[in-house]
C-alpha cells in the first residue's frame, strides 16, 4: 500500500468519524505499534480486492427538495445522478416579480451544475424527464426533454439504491372546464414569461386605433384566480405595473384597465394572521382592486369567464383579457401512476413516515409538493406506548416513569408538544387528576383519557419552499451519517419494536411569511405572533430575499433588478 493511498484513507476516515481518530491517536500514543498495526490492517484490506461499492442514489427533480438534498450532500460514498426536465434551479418566490419585469428571468435561476459543482461531489446530471418509477426492480424510467426540438425520442434507464422523489406539484385545476385551454398558470419560469408577454399583447393590441372602447376594456380586464399568497402578490405586482410603468406609455388606456381577484374563502391570505388579511383587503379595495369573496370559478371560456356566488347562488359571467389561474397544487401524473402502484389511492400526494420515507418502500424517499408526511396518531399507539413507560410491568403508570419516555413521545408524535404546550403547564399535569395530587399513578385507561385529545393538534405542513428546503436538507444530514447512526441510532425508542430509530425524525421549523402587497409595503408574519405590514417590512423582504437566493451571482443580479426598477423603472420592451 502506497503512502499517498494511506494518506488519503486516514484523511477521510478522520474528517468522517472524528471521535474514532481521536481515540487512535491517544492508542498511538500510549503504544507505539498501534499506528503500524492499523496500517498494516488497511494494507491487507485493501490488497484483498475487496471494495465497498458506492450506493446509486437517484435525485428526481431540481426545485427547492431536490437541489438542498444536493446542496447538503457531504458524503462521497455515494453515487449521485440528478434527472430533472430543467437544468438549472429556479428562486421560485420571485416568480410574481418577472411576470411584470421587476426582476428578469435569468436572474433567480442558476445553473443545477454549478451548484452541485461547489458541493465538492461528482454528481451527475441529465436533463430529462422521468416517465415511470420501478420500485420492485428499482429502476426509474426516463425521457429526455430536449429531443422534443429536434424530432427525436431518446429513452434510458437508471439504476439506484436509494431513489429521492422531489418532482413537485402541477397547478390544480379542480377539472373546472375551460382552465387547461385559457388560464394562465403561475409555477414555473416559463409561465411567468408567458405572462409577462401576454400582459404587453394586450396593451399593444388595445392601443391600435381601430379597437373600439368596450373592446379594449374587455382585452385589459385582468382576473387572478385564488386568493392566496402567489394570486395576492401577482395582482399586487400587476397593480403597480399598470399604474407606475404602464400609464405612462399608455396614458390612454389607464381608465381602461381593471384587476379583479376571485377568492372561493371567506377571505384572502386566510393562511396569515387576520390583521394582515384585513389589511391586504382593505389595501386593495383603495387601489381598485375588485376582490370578490365566495366567488367558486365553475367555467373558463376564451374571452369569459363564469364564477358561482356563494350567497346568492348565482352565476357570475366576467370578460377577460387572461386568467391567471393560482388555487393549489394537485400530484403530477408521473406520481400518481406510482401511487397507484403502492396503493395509495385518493391520496393528494405521495404519504410518506416522519423520515420522509415513502410508505411501502424503503429506499424511495419523497420531499417537497410531491409528498405529505402520514404522521401517526397516538391513539393507534397508546398501549404500545403504554406497555414501554411501565418499566416495571406493574400495569400502573407513575410520573416519573412517564417522564422517563415523554421525550420520546414528543419526538414520534409531535402533537404531544403543541398540546401540552396549548393546554397544560407542565408534564405533570397531563396525568394529574386534580390539583392537590401532583404526583400520581394512573392505568392505561386513565392514560387513554389524558390523551385523547392530543390528536385533533395534528396539521399537515403548508406546500412551501420554506418546508421543501428544510427536507431536501434533513434528508441529505440523514445521507451524510446513516452509517454512524446505523451503528449508534439517535432516534427516538422503537414503541411497536426494540431499540431506536436510526434518526431523529424531521421537524419543520417555521420562520415567518411574507406577503408583498404592492405600493413598496408588506405583510410579515414572523415567530411568536409578531405582525409587521407597511414600508419596513419591504425592506426586510428584500433582505430576506437577497440572502435566501442560492448563489452570490443571483444576488447580484436580483439586486441590480431593483435598482434598475428604482431608477428606470419595468421594461415593456417584447423581445
Amino acid at each position: 500500500m502506497s503512502w499517498s493511498s494511506f494518506y488519503h484513507t486516514a484523511s477521510r476516515v478522520f474528517h468522517e468519524h472524528p471521535s474514532w481518530s481521536k481515540s487512535l491517536v491517544v492508542c498511538t500514543i500510549i503504544s507505539g505499534g498501534g499506528l503500524a498495526a492499523y496500517g498494516d490492517t488497511i494494507s491487507a484490506y485493501s490488497d484483498s480486492g475487496d471494495q465497498f461499492p458506492k450506493k446509486k442514489v437517484v435525485v428526481l427533480g431540481t426545485g427547492w427538495a431536490g437541489t438542498s438534498f444536493v446542496k447538503s450532500m457531504k458524503n462521497s460514498s455515494y453515487d449521485i445522478h440528478v434527472v430533472s426536465p430543467r437544468n438549472y434551479f429556479a428562486f421560485t418566490p420571485l416568480l410574481p416579480s418577472v411576470t411584470c419585469g421587476t426582476v428578469e428571468a435569468r436572474s433567480i435561476v442558476e445553473p443545477i451544475r454549478n451548484i452541485s459543482r461547489k458541493s465538492g461531489l461528482d454528481v451527475q446530471f441529465s436533463e430529462a424527464e422521468c416517465y415511470k418509477i420501478d420500485p420492485k426492480n428499482n429502476k426509474v424510467y426516463c425521457r429526455a426533454t430536449h429531443d422534443k426540438k429536434f424530432g427525436g425520442t431518446e429513452e434510458f434507464s437508471l439504476d439506484y439504491d436509494y431513489l429521492v422523489i422531489a418532482m413537485g406539484a402541477r397547478s390544480n385545476t379542480f377539472n373546472t372546464p375551460g382552465v387547461e385551454e385559457h388560464a394562465y398558470f403561475l409555477k414555473e419560469v416559463e409561465d411567468a414569461k408567458r405572462i409577462r408577454h401576454k400582459v404587453i399583447n394586450l396593451f399593444e393590441r388595445a392601443s391600435l386605433p381601430s379597437v373600439p372602447v368596450e373592446e379594449k376594456k374587455k382585452l385589459l380586464s385582468f382576473v387572478i384566480v385564488g386568493g392566496g399568497p402567489t394570486g395576492v402578490e401577482f395582482a399586487a405586482e400587476l397593480h403597480d405595473f399598470v399604474h407606475e410603468d404602464l400609464s405612462k406609455l399608455y396614458p390612454s388606456l389607464k381608465d381602461h384597465v381593471k384587476i379583479t381577484l376571485l377568492e372561493a374563502g371567506d377571505h384572502i391570505l386566510n393562511m396569515f394572521d387576520k390583521r394582515i388579511t384585513e389589511f391586504a383587503e382593505g389595501k386593495f379595495k383603495r387601489d381598485g382592486i375588485d376582490v370578490k369573496l365566495g366567488s367558486m370559478v365553475v367555467k373558463v371560456g376564451e374571452k369569459e369567464i363564469s364564477s358561482k356566488e356563494r350567497g346568492s347562488g348565482e352565476v357570475v359571467t366576467l370578460p377577460h383579457g387572461m386568467v391567471v389561474w393560482s388555487t393549489g397544487i394537485g400530484a403530477r401524473p408521473e406520481v400518481v401512476d406510482f401511487m397507484k402502484q403502492l396503493g395509495q389511492i385518493n391520496r393528494r400526494a405521495l404519504v410518506t413516515d416522519e423520515w420522509l420515507r415513502v410508505e411501502g418502500c424503503d429506499n424511495v424517499y419523497a420531499l417537497g409538493d410531491c409528498a405529505t408526511i402520514n404522521q401517526r396518531k397516538v391513539m393507534e399507539d397508546i398501549a404500545v406506548i403504554f406497555s414501554k413507560a411501565d418499566e416495571d410491568n406493574s400495569g400502573m403508570l407513575d410520573l416519573k416513569e412517564f417522564q422517563n419516555v415523554v421525550g420520546d413521545i414528543v419526538e414520534r408524535y409531535p402533537q404531544v408538544d403543541i398540546y401540552l404546550k396549548s393546554q397544560m403547564k407542565d408534564m405533570a399535569s397531563l396525568l394529574s387528576k386534580s390539583q392537590e395530587s401532583p404526583t400520581t399513578i394512573v392505568d392505561i385507561e386513565y392514560f387513554k383519557q389524558a390523551l385523547s385529545k392530543v390528536d385533533s393538534q395534528m396539521k399537515n405542513l403548508p406546500a412551501t419552499a420554506q418546508v421543501a428546503a428544510q427536507q431536501g436538507a434533513y434528508l441529505a444530514d440523514c445521507f451524510n451519517r446513516m452509517e454512524l447512526c446505523e451503528r449508534y441510532p439517535e432516534g427516538p425508542l422503537r414503541f411497536r419494536g426494540t431499540g431506536r430509530h436510526r434518526f431523529h425524525a424531521f421537524r419543520y421549523k417555521h420562520f415567518g411569511q411574507f406577503a408583498p402587497l404592492g405600493g413598496e409595503q408588506t405583510a410579515a408574519q414572523l415567530p411568536g405572533d409578531w405582525v409587521s405590514i407597511g414600508h419596513s417590512s419591504q425592506w426586510l423582504w428584500y433582505s430576506v430575499y437577497a440572502s435566501k437566493l442560492v448563489s452570490w451571482r443571483t444576488r447580484a443580479l436580483v439586486i441590480s433588478d431593483w435598482g434598475r426598477r428604482f431608477i428606470f423603472g419595468r421594461d415593456s420592451s417584447q423581445i
